[in-house]
């Protein structure tokens, strides 16, 4: 039984300024109006290298990497042929880069990072970043950007960077169209994203302790998730942490456990559904193989005909992922 959502009307805090669009943009930004919108899991298969593909293969491949994933450190890349971007900067600048060289991609192709809040393990890398990679934007809400000054020893230069976006208003970054929308968690702001590109869905929400009517609704959309799996009830329950934070976690804000997972995709899993990327896994109260299983089953359950043909990965928690093409 997935955990409901009780909607609740957001009121400021102190320290929040209200969005203003009067903030700088960058030439290459665009806001698209609403009538445009219409390991155990690593795998064995040879690294995709983008810069030796095949001249003939079709141009409209999107691919995706994460290089680590968990309350140690979030940092993935979604990207075409020529141009891409991270979501989050948890993860050491020098890693990325290495990873997706490593790949053939440049960090030229990198256009910017797209936070989904101010949490130390999504942002703490952000300006380190940004200041060897001076074309790159930083993209999140006015109330995150806020969030990071706020609560972060992080260098004020970093407000060079920073392009706002809003919640239900697309944006583009290269060939992407990218949505952010609400979801629950207990960072300043919290942003989930749809990124559509080609034909492509991918909707994302990492950390969130409840699946929203928002959440629901973009991941409907999609025909690759990357959700949360982050903890087992029960090895969370008899396990060594405290009573606070094990209520925190369990809260409508806090996160979401393998069964709720599970039940939600099994829920609204279709046979357009091709790829299931869960992250966030816990290091104390969780296990690949555990979370495997209970979406695999579920999947298999509510397809029975198709389900093989998902990809499912328990992103890792320090290791580069492979180049996966969606």
């Amino acid at each position: 039984m997935r955990r409901k959502h009780s909607t609740s009307v957001y009121q400021p805090g102190l320290f929040d300024s209200l969005d203003d669009f009067s903030e700088r943009l960058d030439p290459d930004f665009e806001i698209i109006p609403a009538d445009r919108m219409q390991h155990i899991a690593r795998t064995f298969e040879k690294p995709v290298i983008i810069d030796e593909m095949d001249p003939l293969e079709p141009n409209d491949h999107v691919f995706f990497m994460s290089f680590g994933s968990g309350s140690s450190g979030n940092c993935a890349y979604v990207g075409d042929h020529n141009s891409g971007f991270l979501i989050d900067a948890g993860v050491d600048a020098r890693k990325v880069t290495a990873s997706l060289t490593a790949n053939g991609i440049s960090m030229e192709r990198v256009k910017g990072i797209i936070l989904t809040h101010d949490h130390h393990d999504h942002i703490s890398q952000a300006y380190a970043l940004l200041r060897v990679n001076r074309h790159m934007r930083l993209y999140c809400t006015p109330r995150t950007f806020n969030g990071i000054l706020r609560r972060h020893n992080i260098s004020r230069r970093i407000k060079d960077y920073h392009t706002p976006v809003y919640k239900e208003f697309p944006f583009s970054l290269g060939a992407f169209e990218i949505t952010p929308f609400e979801v629950m968690h207990d960072g300043s702001d919290n942003a989930g994203f749809h990124i559509a590109h080609s034909g492509h869905s991918i909707t994302v929400a990492t950390d969130l302790g409840c699946i929203s009517p928002r959440v629901d609704h973009y991941m409907r959309l999609a025909d690759t998730i990357i959700i949360e799996s982050n903890y087992d009830l029960h090895m969370l329950q008899t396990g060594t942490y405290p009573e606070h934070l094990k209520a925190r976690i369990l809260a409508q804000n806090g996160h979401l456990d393998n069964a709720m997972t599970a039940g939600f995709l099994a829920e609204i899993a279709t046979p357009q559904l091709r790829n299931v990327y869960l992250c966030h896994l816990s290091h104390d109260n969780n296990m690949p193989a555990i979370a495997l299983k209970a979406v695999n089953d579920a999947l298999s359950q509510a397809l029975p005909d198709s389900a093989a043909s998902i990809r499912v990965v328990a992103l890792p928690r320090y290791d580069s992922t492979p180049l996966y093409t969606l």
